[in-house]
Parts: C-alpha cells; sequence; structure tokens
C-alpha cells in the first residue's frame, strides 16, 4: 500500500480499507486460482494496482459512465478502477470464467457496488455500448480496436479505447493503423518497474 499512498493522497476512508482488503484476498485466491504469477504477488500494489491507476491520472471517468474493461482477467486494471472512481459503472469482461470468479469474490468482500462482470469475448457481446474500454496487455493494438470500436458510444468525454502495455510498440501501432496518444508510465511514477510501460488512448 505504501506504494499506492506516495502517489495518491485523496483516497476516502472507504477507498482505503478497500485498497488494503486487495493484497490479502488475492493471496487467498491465488492458492485457488492462479491469476497472478507468485513472484508479482511481492509487488502486488505497485505492479498491479499502482499500474492500473496510472489512468486516472489522466482520464476522469464522470458519475454515470459505463467503462468495460475488455480481457480483464483477475481483474486489472478495472477493480482498482472501479475502487478510484466509485461513481462510475465498470463491467469485466472476459473468456475465462474462473478469472471472473475471482473478480467476482474480491468485487463482493470488499463491498464494490460499481462492478459487474461477464464471461464472453468481447466481439460476442452485441446488446451494450460503453463509453470508454480499458485493457491491460491482453492483445495485440490492432486488435484490441477492432473488438472495441463497436462497443463504443460517441456521446461523453473521455470516449475510445485507453490500453496499458510495454515494450517497444512501433510495429504494433503500425500495424492497428492507429494514432494513439501516448504517455511513459516512468514519467508519472519514477519507479523502476514502469520503465518501457506506457499508456495509449485511441479516441473515437
Amino acid at each position: 500500500m505504501d506504494i499506492v499512498s506516495k502517489y495518491f493522497s485523496d483516497f476516502s476512508e472507504v477507498q482505503l480499507k478497500q485498497l488494503a482488503e486487495l493484497k490479502e484476498l488475492y493471496t487467498e485466491w491465488n492458492e485457488k486460482i492462479n491469476v497472478i504469477s507468485r513472484k508479482d504477488m511481492d509487488n502486488f500494489y505497485e505492479h498491479h494496482v499502482l499500474h492500473s491507476l496510472a489512468i486516472t491520472t489522466q482520464f476522469e471517468f464522470k458519475k454515470g459512465m459505463q467503462v468495460m474493461d475488455l480481457g480483464s482477467g483477475g481483474g486489472f486494471p478495472g477493480v482498482p478502477l472501479a475502487i478510484f472512481y466509485p461513481d462510475t459503472q465498470f463491467h469485466l469482461v472476459d473468456s475465462i470464467n474462473k478469472k471472473l470468479k475471482v473478480v467476482t469474490g474480491v468485487a463482493a468482500a470488499i463491498g464494490l457496488q460499481n462492478l459487474t462482470t461477464q464471461h464472453t469475448r468481447a466481439e460476442d457481446i452485441k446488446d451494450r455500448k460503453f463509453d470508454v474500454v480499458v485493457s491491460r496487455a491482453v492483445a495485440p493494438l490492432k486488435d484490441l480496436w477492432f473488438w472495441s470500436k463497436p462497443l463504443l458510444k460517441k456521446e461523453n468525454q473521455p470516449r475510445g479505447l485507453i490500453c496499458l502495455k510495454g515494450g517497444d510498440l512501433s510495429q504494433e501501432i503500425s500495424d492497428s493503423q492507429c494514432k494513439p496518444r501516448i504517455w511513459e508510465i516512468e514519467k508519472i511514477f519514477p519507479e523502476p518497474f514502469f520503465k518501457d510501460k506506457y499508456l495509449l488512448h485511441v479516441p473515437f
């Protein structure tokens, strides 16, 4: 938690309690369903929670907005974002149901009321639209944009695809034919872990 408190100081008591409970809950769930590598658990708050919250430093999700976390896995970035923005609705989607079982269990344990899950592939969602799609290291940008575009509304700001990625992205961005805005996370959170990690926004 210290690494999160280093960069964020305005959490409510409820939010602080929810964040503080995450590591123990994920440790317990991880023993049943492996959603986070064991070595990563030692740096849980930096590698997963703070990384997810990088999105909040550049974007504000307003009350009533609908945000989809595409390929949420164990709940990142969706769970930390849902804690940070309690008035925004988050819908976490993944094709592996056992991972969503972890998300549902964690959300219930900390009392997250603004989070829902769906066991499906993004391309199979036909009956919903979202203001924003977020994603972390799930697939190439070309695929993420292809899956996200049909699901996006055009009304609110921010809108589009926001994703967390790492490594050399030049070929991936070229292949996508998108022109994302890019932030170096190391400049937001100057920690060695965030070297070569980026925040991308493809507007819609």
